[in-house]
């Protein structure tokens, strides 16, 4: 749609994978696809290997992994087509009526060469229109090949601390872990992991976020005083010189196994497990080391890992040392799920695993029957040989673990970007989000979203106070000084567009009840594009900018945001308050808003683009309006008589344009929509239970063992 007087960069597909001949493969992410389309638009190859992980209402909800992938065409023998699955909690607790609340909503190309990796984020998903007649965002940027791969990056995670003096250093790794978690399932692609360490991303432009579905809770601290080692087929009782990748949650399954009233009628078993955890040895963070053994004999599952503890210890120069010559208890086993990528990963010798429990949790299942979360900490790797291995099983187990390992996401991720700057709140001249779909949002959702960005009360924001909630923007100060502008198209835009009002009718959502709820806070603007060529076309588009600007001749900073992000609950996550006062990450000042657990739905995908705050003034520090937005900014505030272009508004507006409408619109297939369902979990104090399935697999491993 270029005009050729604008000075913009517009691309179109065919160019952004230019030359084809020379890819090698291609990784794509989307919400709805047109493959065919696809292949015959931009001349693919019939034998290039394509990967398409995509949504499906009903395969992304399958419990079988060989119902969520598919080859479509057997003129095209390498595409792979994978619906990534959701879990259990998004389906909101047990009623599986609900199930399918979520999307996988993601737009993402990773393009390999024999040269170079090219990443491209973009809000446009792989359909014709999106591509030809409606407004959407790309980025791309080109990443050179290593000399020697990488692996170790794929692990990297920052804290607060390194990403601001290193922006960009956990780009691997986000990337790695989110194309992970979509290719779990799809062992035959898990080879995209082991590409990746071979690109070198150190010079990334900007900050990767992903949404991942699920309940997150915080990041665990790291434990490096470990004395038991899972390495190979058994546990070494010696430290290990290993560099610490992070954690993973997982759980014991079949503790209450021996603890049943049928086996320990006279409660002798409970006593002796009470008396063991009594003595062990509790870290600064309250939990006990236990011992993980590979079961190599048990014909149940070749992969079984026991979990024990030790029953005694004692001290030798300042480290606990546990005396596996002694004895130990054997409390139960890792789940199916996390033992099969754990035991491929040890018995290779690319991995040594050890993990750590809460002693009364551990008692508590016991006496109740509850399942208890494990803290797995995992340490290595080994990573000499594994260009040269090439065991599909290990090549699984690896991606597993890289999904596996806990990071940030949804607004969590945000706050680790953003939240460690100091923005001068006084020289703020804009924040604003402008998106084709607006969720199911309130004031406390705003509000977690601007803390999450680093949005402090401008009167308290400098204090030197010791309560670590001092300054933090809370729901009570976003509905006295509502702190965003939200991005959206009038109904009256949607009327006079010259592409009619079906073709936003498809691509946009704002339900009348969000509509009710926001109306009276004076935050809704109207989406203007900014090139006078675009407009009357529907934008897809998914951006938020925060400015600011010292004074009117100076140079501008911030940050922007692109990608697929709706500004909804279900795409950033819904933050879930308990009374444990846990802290997310560990950082108290965002306790209150940002809440103890984090509720994602959607699967989504973006980068954050940030201009920090400077004093210096020299020809390379970077201005913010450098980025281009692709709407009007400042945009014209909602009149008193504006209504945005709601579901029930455009339903009526067609309506009242009858034929006339329907002869000027011309080939408008109906698209799923990314519409949130109004429904808000209530997860307080969640409880995970063990569910049938893993007692039986515990009940065959004890029964084998």
């Amino acid at each position: 749609m270029d005009d050729g007087q604008s000075g913009e960069v517009n691309v179109t597909l065919p160019e952004l994978l230019y030359p084809v001949e020379t890819l090698e493969r291609i990784f794509i992410a989307t919400f709805t696809s047109d493959l065919s389309w696809f292949l015959s638009y931009c001349e693919i190859p019939p034998h290039l290997p394509i990967s398409v992980a995509c949504h499906n209402a009903e395969r992304c909800w399958d419990p079988s992994p060989d119902k969520r992938t598919l080859r479509p065409s057997s003129d095209f023998p390498n595409l792979v087509v994978i619906y990534p699955q959701f879990p259990e909690v998004i389906s909101f607790s047990k009623d599986r009526k609900k199930f399918g609340i979520a999307c996988h909503h993601p737009k993402l190309f990773v393009l390999q060469r024999a040269d170079s990796i090219r990443v491209i984020i973009t809000s446009a998903n792989l359909v014709a229109k999106q591509w030809l007649g409606v407004t959407n965002t790309v980025w791309w940027q080109d990443f050179p090949h290593r000399s020697v791969p990488d692996y170790t990056s794929l692990f990297t995670q920052s804290s607060a601390e390194e990403v601001n003096l290193d922006s960009k250093s956990d780009f691997a790794a986000q990337l790695a872990g989110f194309m992970a978690s979509l290719l779990v399932d799809a062992p035959n692609q898990a080879h995209w992991i082991f590409e990746l360490a071979k690109f070198d991303f150190s010079n990334a432009a900007g900050h990767l976020v992903a949404s991942v579905p699920g309940i997150y809770s915080p990041q665990h601290p790291y434990i490096s005083e470990s004395s038991h080692y899972l390495t190979g087929d058994c546990c070494m009782p010696r430290p290990l010189g290993c560099k610490l990748l992070g954690s993973v949650e997982a759980s014991i399954v079949g503790i209450s196994h021996l603890f049943r009233t049928s086996r320990d009628s006279n409660g002798a078993s409970i006593k002796k497990l009470a008396g063991v955890l009594g003595n062990c040895h509790v870290n600064a963070y309250g939990m006990s080391e236990v011992i993980l053994r590979r079961n190599v004999n048990i014909a149940a599952d070749a992969n079984a890992v026991s979990v024990a503890i030790s029953k005694s210890e004692e001290f030798l120069e300042g480290v606990i040392i546990s005396l596996l010559a002694l004895g130990c208890i054997q409390l139960g086993f890792l789940p199916r799920d996390v033992a099969k990528w754990v035991a491929p990963l040890s018995d290779a010798g690319w991995f040594a695993f050890s993990a750590y429990i809460h002693s009364n949790e551990v008692l508590a299942c016991a006496l109740e029957g509850s399942n208890n979360k494990v803290h797995l900490i995992l340490y290595g790797p080994k990573f000499l040989n594994i260009s040269k291995f090439s065991s599909p099983a290990v090549a699984s187990a690896m991606c597993s673990l890289v999904a596996s390992i806990q990071r940030c996401c949804g607004l969590w991720r945000l706050h680790e970007i953003l939240g460690h700057y100091k923005w001068p709140e006084h020289c703020e001249t804009d924040f604003t989000f402008g998106s084709s779909s607006v969720g199911a949002i309130n004031a406390p959702f705003l509000a977690a979203f601007s803390a999450a960005t680093g949005k402090r009360s401008m009167q308290l924001s400098e204090s030197e106070e010791s309560d670590p909630d001092w300054g933090c923007w809370s729901a009570s100060q976003e509905l006295r000084n509502p702190s965003i502008r939200i991005i959206f198209p009038t109904i009256e835009r949607v009327k006079t567009a010259s592409s009619g009002i079906l073709a936003s009718k498809y691509i946009l959502c704002f339900t009348q009840k969000t509509w009710l709820r926001l109306k009276h806070m004076g935050i809704l603007h109207d989406a203007v594009p900014r090139l006078l060529d675009r407009v009357g076309q529907p934008m897809h588009v998914k951006v938020a900018r925060r400015r600011f600007q010292l004074r009117n001749d100076a140079s501008s900073f911030g940050w922007v945001y692109c990608g697929s992000h709706n500004f909804s609950a279900a795409a950033w996550g819904r933050p879930i308050h308990s009374s444990l006062g846990v802290k997310p990450n560990g950082d108290a000042r965002s306790k209150s808003v940002l809440g103890s657990r984090l509720h994602i739905c959607n699967y989504e995908f973006g980068i954050v683009f940030v201009v920090p705050p400077s004093q210096r003034k020299d020809a390379n520090h970077l201005n913010l309006d450098e980025i281009h937005l692709p709407f009007v900014v400042p945009a014209p505030r909602y009149r008193s008589n504006d209504t945005p272009a709601t579901k029930l508004a455009m339903r009526e507006a067609l309506i009242e344009a009858g034929e006339k409408e329907r002869a000027k619109t011309v080939d408008f297939e109906e698209e799923m929509v990314d519409e949130e369902e109004e429904e808000v979990l209530e997860a307080g104090n969640l409880i995970v239970e063990e569910k049938e399935e893993e007692k039986a697999y515990a009940d065959k491993l004890w029964g084998s063992s």
